[in-house]
């Protein structure tokens, strides 16, 4: 169930198609997000779907990855530019192994927090909340019981942020498939 209540605008829409309120796309090879830090490169040119949010929320979304090649990723994005946003997701790595983390970017410098899974694993649940320019950051195998990934500032935050979720392919190739089949914006719930 995608929240289709809202308005939702794409960022280098990609190939896509819905049905039944269910939101699949094919992302492109050489599209990411990331700023700057240790590699050098700075690529804002993933696929994203953003809705407008004022004040403090909570985003949800269930995400199934089916990835090709080393990197391809989708999950859940929060952003407030170019230079300023946090995406969290499944990265493949190998056959193997495959990473989940958050990377936080402010003022054009990306960070990289990971844990490594197991590659058999595709679908993930998100949940991000906010209090002011904080947001917790969680994962649940099931959508029941939550995990906290971290704790993130977005220093230039101004009481509007968008959010959404997003897919993206750094290596060259044919990209991948990502099903987004829950997505849903609401008030947050973060409490200590």
């Amino acid at each position: 169930m995608f929240d289709t209540d809202r308005e939702w605008i794409w960022y280098h829409e990609p190939q896509h198609e819905w049905k039944d309120s269910e939101l699949t796309i094919m992302t492109q090879g050489e599209t990411d997000f990331w700023q700057g830090t240790h590699y050098g490169f700075r690529r804002d040119n993933g696929h994203c779907l953003l809705t407008h949010v004022h004040g403090d929320f909570s985003l949800v979304a269930r995400v199934t990855c089916k990835a090709n090649a080393k990197y391809d990723q989708a999950g859940i994005m929060v952003r407030l530019d170019a230079e300023n946003w946090l995406k969290a997701s499944i990265e493949a790595e190998n056959k193997t192994t495959s990473r989940l983390g958050s990377v936080m970017t402010n003022h054009g410098y990306s960070d990289w927090a990971t844990v490594d899974i197991d590659a058999s694993i595709h679908t993930m649940w998100y949940r991000v909340q906010s209090k002011g320019a904080d947001l917790l950051v969680e994962y649940s195998e099931s959508g029941k019981r939550w995990q906290q990934m971290r704790i993130a500032h977005i220093h230039l935050y101004h009481g509007s942020l968008a959010v959404g979720v997003y897919g993206c392919s750094p290596t060259e190739g044919e990209g991948c498939t990502i099903l987004f089949d829950h997505v849903q914006v609401g008030p947050s719930q973060w409490s200590d």
